[in-house]
């Protein structure tokens, strides 16, 4: 099936049903590479089949090991205690999380390998991630322009180091981590905030020791190298990131009832549930449980009455990727909703605090962007705009649900990106009665 040059969305009936949110990207990523590390089998279930981790699962197998796909979320990885040196170019695609992870994970073998991307993935900046791993001894030579891929690294005979984050990323210290697997000593990383913990859990599952010391505002994560990693099964659950279109749509299309099941319920990655709460969202869980070392449940949400609220800076390492759905119910929202401390949206697929401000704007909704955040002032929400994305699946499907609630339609183009982390994002709305169809 061919993808549409646009999607539009437009005013709908109530939503209701019930709908699985797709498998936890950065879950999948993870399992994937450090299955490829370790020694023997690791079964997956239900990981994400987004072209995001297609391609990392495309370059664990260029780096040795051997990669199945049993069925449907379903997948097998051999791996054979470590990467070998592979025979062509890893290209991650529009994979951030992949390709930073996986020169994490490369810089502690022998082997010299070059990473590439796509026209948006060339267009990130690195150096967060090889700043560190080039103090713990790995080499890299930029093809094009600094900071910036193509880039050749040649990793193997690493040293620990004791990293300081200024500022809380998980990609950064899994990449740090993964790394130190193979370093000689101790590696620490301090972050001044939690950031998303699924590295730590997971080097655990696959037999590895890691330790964590909370600190004032903060924690120091450590491991010591030399550790050998073990295959196991991995259940992948339910990403939060997704489920939060759905959920959105609820709160915001009168008289709808949407309930997302199997959510990851990590505190580390809720901080967008705790915000609509605070705005006045009926928000609800049931039936937690336990999967794959987190704990999930069923998310259900109700057409509310919303406030905007000031979200406290702490908490956008825990929903930084959650800020475009923030910003598009904030449009529904009684007064400002003030987001702050996001910097890091800017260096994203996109610069998501410009696009969001421009699409909201051209929607008819009130914004103030700053150098580090934005404000959203709710009100009547016109829609009746075609939205520029600049090819970001997140852009794309904010606006798409904004289009739901919206006093006109609202369409959005390069829409063919949502499958990076929402493959069937269109059928799942639709099946919930969402009124979203292509358009020229």
């Amino acid at each position: 099936m061919s993808t549409p040059d646009h999607l539009t969305a437009r005013r709908s009936a109530p939503l209701n049903g019930l709908v699985r949110a797709p498998g936890d990207k950065s879950t999948s990523h993870r399992a994937l590479i450090m299955g490829a590390m370790a020694t023997g089998i690791t079964e997956i279930e239900g990981l994400l089949e987004g072209a995001d981790v297609l391609a990392t699962a495309r370059a664990v197998e260029a780096f040795g090991a051997t990669v199945e796909r049993l069925g449907e979320g379903r997948w097998r990885v051999t791996g054979r205690g470590g990467f070998r040196q592979p025979a062509s170019i890893i290209d991650c695609g529009n994979a951030g999380t992949g390709v930073r992870l996986l020169m994490g994970a490369a810089a502690g073998y022998p082997l010299t390998a070059t990473f590439d991307g796509d026209a948006s993935l060339r267009k990130r900046p690195m150096k967060r991630v090889t700043g560190p791993l080039a103090e713990m001894g790995a080499w890299f030579g930029w093809k094009a322009e600094p900071d910036r891929l193509p880039v050749e690294i040649q990793g193997g005979s690493l040293s620990a180091i004791d990293f300081m984050q200024p500022v809380a990323s998980a990609q950064v210290k899994s990449a740090i981590l993964l790394a130190g697997l193979n370093a000689d000593g101790v590696t620490t990383v301090t972050e001044p905030e939690p950031s998303r913990d699924h590295t730590e859990r997971m080097l655990r599952a696959f037999g590895a020791e890691v330790g964590v010391l909370p600190l004032d505002a903060g924690w120091r994560v450590s491991l010591k190298g030399g550790q050998p990693l073990t295959g196991t099964s991995v259940t992948v659950p339910g990403d939060p990131s997704s489920a939060a279109f759905p959920l959105a749509a609820g709160l915001i299309v009168p008289g709808s009832e949407v309930t997302v099941e199997g959510v990851m319920l990590n505190p580390l990655r809720t901080g967008l549930f705790e915000t609509w709460r605070e705005m006045g969202a009926d928000l609800t869980v049931s039936n937690r449980r336990m999967a794959g070392g987190e704990e999930v449940g069923d998310v259900t949400a109700r057409h509310s009455a919303l406030t905007g609220v000031v979200v406290p800076v702490e908490r956008a390492a825990s929903m930084i990727d959650e800020y475009p759905i923030l910003a598009a119910t904030a449009a529904f929202a009684v007064g400002s909703t003030v987001m702050r401390g996001i910097g890091e949206m800017r260096v994203k697929e996109s610069d998501r605090i410009a696009l969001m401000a421009a699409g909201l704007k051209a929607c008819g909704v009130a914004v103030e962007e700053e150098p580090e955040g934005f404000t959203v002032t709710g009100g009547p929400v016109r829609g009746g705009a075609p939205v520029t994305t600049h090819g970001d699946h997140r852009i794309a499907m904010s606006h798409l649900v904004l289009g739901l609630a919206a006093d006109e339609a609202v369409t959005v183009d390069e829409p063919g990106m949502i499958a990076t982390s929402f493959p069937g994002f269109v059928e799942l709305m639709r099946g919930l009665g969402a009124d979203i169809a292509a358009s020229e």
